[in-house]
């Protein structure tokens, strides 16, 4: 079955509230650097799948629709500004695809061809179902998707893949590290490290990890 081409869609928070649990994760690196770094790396592995037509960002942020511009990503203003699940509706509610997931902007490891994966095993799977991938420690969800005609109805937030689960929609099972590595603390962000960071988070890593005592 050829793989259809997929919107994506990218909510992400003004910087000053984003990641409020990573905040002094880093020292000496601004929390909004590290709040946008994340978001431009997730962004930068969505743009380069080969499954994905189009990429859009929901933000009332103006740095990060700024990086959003120039990475090619489309740029919607969050004009619900209800929180995680609106932005998710509004995006999707303006998708040019008919095949819609919605991903979280905090997968800075994410590698194009395991999103890739995830997206042919969602639309290999029973039609007319929402699929969603828990993170790695299984009670979060990291991506929502839909097919045509389907309502994406996303139910991000503590708790959400029981939420997502209990909505009908299905768990997808595969091996995609780098798609399930969220990053919400300080050891998620080391173990996101070791599966390889992407670029801009891999610099403020190493601009931020204190410097090794001489001798």
């Amino acid at each position: 079955m050829t793989q259809p081409r997929w919107a994506v869609v990218v909510p992400v928070k003004r910087l000053a509230v984003a990641k409020s649990r990573l905040r002094g994760a880093l020292p000496g690196v601004p929390h909004e650097e590290l709040a946008l770094a994340l978001a431009a790396d997730t962004l930068r592995a969505v743009l380069a799948c080969p499954a994905v037509a189009e990429a859009l960002v929901v933000t009332d942020d103006a740095r990060v629709a700024a990086a959003a511009r120039a990475a090619g990503a489309g740029v919607l203003p969050d004009e619900p500004d209800a929180g995680l699940n609106a932005a998710f509706r509004h995006g999707a509610a303006t998708a040019a695809a008919g095949w819609v997931a919605g991903i979280t902007a905090d997968v800075p490891a994410l590698r194009p061809a395991e999103l890739a994966g995830a997206l042919l095993a969602a639309q290999n799977g029973r039609q007319g179902v929402r699929r969603f991938l828990p993170d790695t420690p299984g009670g979060g969800t990291v991506l929502l998707t839909a097919g045509p005609g389907v309502a994406l109805d996303p139910r991000f937030g503590v708790g959400s893949a029981v939420a997502h689960a209990a909505s009908g929609a299905l768990p997808l099972d595969g091996d995609w590290p780098s798609l399930r590595r969220d990053v919400d603390t300080a050891a998620d962000l080391a173990a996101a490290a070791r599966l390889g960071l992407g670029p801009r988070t891999a610099a403020l890593v190493a601009a931020g990890r204190p410097a090794r005592a001489a001798g």
